[in-house]
């Protein structure tokens, strides 16, 4: 096999949350496995407000990437929205009857005082001291939080939750440079003038500065809803969010007469950006935006950035160099079936590619799966590749098949309860063990459903309200997709293959055929309970007799 790489068990894969990252001993590992992608050089553009992509795309690695790294003379940093900051706005909004607009203010005092700190660390002395403003409003912050400010969402929200107390001290730092101020203005009452008071000062104390580097500020933590907050009143705290960032973004920040620029950024998931409420949204996200989508072909899968960083994480760690695709080909030897010839042909990549959504996450767990039995079945085992038959094997299919739905079922709690999430998961039982199916079928199996449901007096979720409704719902969270015929040719249109930055939402066929993932098969209970190899040989038998085509694209 020409080279001798790592053995399987020193492999390491990293993590599946790149938060992790961001730990200094962390850092030289994903600087070697990270890939220069295009998906980057759109993020390092200045009108790059919001990066958009699927659970498990890469939004917070890229993030790290400029916390980690001093990229195009910018200093990263990286926020999460925690579970205590919506409480925290959920507080602060009944005791003073704020609406979408005054949100919108507080986030903008938020940013404000986090960029302002990140400028104070990451600035020369010299540079700050020149700006009189912003040498006043930095002594107030320290003054406030006792020269013991972190720069995190929580303690800034409490910046705003005392807003008369924080616009009182910026006030007497102000005087004591001979500023002429108001007397009196502040009340306990008055929440929406002080905080506009404090909104006006930042603005003017960083527009004093001429910044020496770049600051870009990603925020993320933004697809998480805590269980405990309402649906609504998340979703007005991040309409809030995504307004003062827009707003900061381009009506200030790119303004500013500093030739290095302050910019913030949005990491998002496709479903959350459509609820934003912006205007214009597609052409938002066209213009300002950079959508992670690691879509290639079966015949080009080679050349794609997906194989290339795949690749770059086992390549990475080896003792010497090895060429673009060395590594993968050295662990994966073997071939698998080419449907469209019924040839054994394909790289053992395309198998990888059929059982995943095309995600980078996706890869790296199927990778870690098979590693961690490959150990558990061959401890002293000379044989430093897989075998096919580890793909195939049931253990491998059960593990992944349970990563795949607890990504699905994260999404779905995103929206719903999870005595919701439970109602969901019992309708594939009535399926009948069906992986691909008509719409009458489909229609049938609902109604047999819904009927059940309605016996036993279960509350029907929102998603169930219609048939079409739950088939859009299956669409949504990549659980089925349809088959469109095109003459003697048949395609399958997965909602991940189909967003776009013009269609962010796709929409289901009706009247269509349907087909479940091949990686959700176990974990619902699908198909013919017999082997691996034999229940993917009745898949292809079927779809090529009802179809006229193996599933290969």
């Amino acid at each position: 096999m020409g080279k001798r790489m790592l053995p399987i068990a020193e492999l390491n894969l990293g993590f599946n949350d790149a938060e992790n990252y961001k730990k200094p001993e962390n850092v030289e590992l994903f600087n070697k496995i990270f890939i220069e992608s295009t998906f980057l050089e759109k993020i390092k553009q200045p009108s790059t407000y919001f990066i958009v992509g699927e659970k498990g795309t890469g939004k917070t690695a890229y993030a790290v990437y400029f916390v980690n790294n001093f990229v195009n003379d910018s200093v990263g940093s990286l926020e999460f929205i925690r579970e205590t900051d919506y409480q925290k706005f959920i507080a602060l909004k009944k005791q003073n009857h704020l609406g979408l607009s005054d949100f919108t203010s507080i986030w903008k005092v938020i940013i404000y005082l986090i960029v302002s700190e990140k400028i104070a660390k990451s600035e020369s002395e010299d540079s700050l001291f020149k700006s009189k403003k912003f040498a006043v409003l930095q002594k107030a912050i320290d003054e406030y939080y006792a020269a013991a400010f972190s720069p995190e969402i929580l303690q800034a929200l409490n910046f705003v939750e005392k807003s008369k107390m924080a616009a009182d001290i910026i006030t007497k730092h102000m005087k004591m440079t001979g500023e002429k101020v108001k007397e009196n203005q502040f009340t306990y009452g008055r929440f929406q003038t002080n905080l506009f008071f404090i909104q006006k000062h930042f603005e003017d104390a960083i527009s004093s500065i001429k910044l020496t580097k770049n600051q870009i500020l990603f925020i993320d933590g933004i697809d998480i809803r805590p269980r405990n907050v309402p649906f609504e009143e998340y979703l007005e705290c991040i309409k809030g969010l995504a307004n003062a960032v827009w707003s900061l973004n381009n009506d200030f920040f790119a303004r500013s007469q500093s030739k290095k620029k302050i910019k913030i950024m949005l990491l998002l998931r496709p479903d959350i950006y459509s609820l934003l409420g912006l205007q214009n949204q597609n052409n938002k996200l066209r213009d300002n935006g950079v959508l992670l989508n690691w879509i290639t072909t079966f015949k080009d899968f080679d050349r794609s950035q997906l194989f290339l960083l795949v690749d770059r994480l086992l390549n990475a760690q080896q003792p010497f160099y090895n060429y673009p695709g060395e590594c993968w080909n050295y662990y994966f030897p073997y071939k698998v079936l080419n449907s469209a010839t019924g040839k054994i042909t394909d790289n053992a990549f395309i198998s990888f590619l059929r059982f995943s959504y095309y995600k980078p996450r996706d890869f790296v767990s199927m990778l870690d799966i098979l590693r961690l039995l490959y150990i558990s079945r061959n401890t002293n085992s000379p044989v430093q590749a897989f075998r096919k038959s580890d793909f195939d094997a049931l253990e491998f299919r059960k593990e992944y098949s349970e990563y795949l739905l607890s990504e699905i079922k994260d999404q779905i709690l995103f929206y719903y309860s999870e005595e919701e999430y439970q109602v969901f998961y019992n309708y594939f039982r009535f399926l009948e063990g069906k992986i691909d199916f008509s719409y009458a079928e489909f229609l049938e199996s609902y109604n047999k459903y819904i009927q059940s449901l309605n016996e036993s007096s279960t509350p029907l979720p929102k998603y169930l309200n219609n048939g079409d409704v739950f088939l859009q719902f299956l669409y949504d969270n990549n659980i089925i997709a349809y088959i469109e015929k095109a003459g003697s040719e048949a395609f399958i249109r997965w909602c991940f293959r189909e967003r776009s930055y013009t269609n962010i939402n796709p929409k289901v066929a009706k009247d269509s055929r349907y087909t479940i993932h091949y990686g959700l098969f176990k974990g619902l209970n699908l198909g013919k309970k017999t082997t691996v190899s034999s229940e993917r040989a009745s898949t292809r038998s079927q779809h090529k007799k009802r179809y006229g085509y193996n599933r290969r694209k």
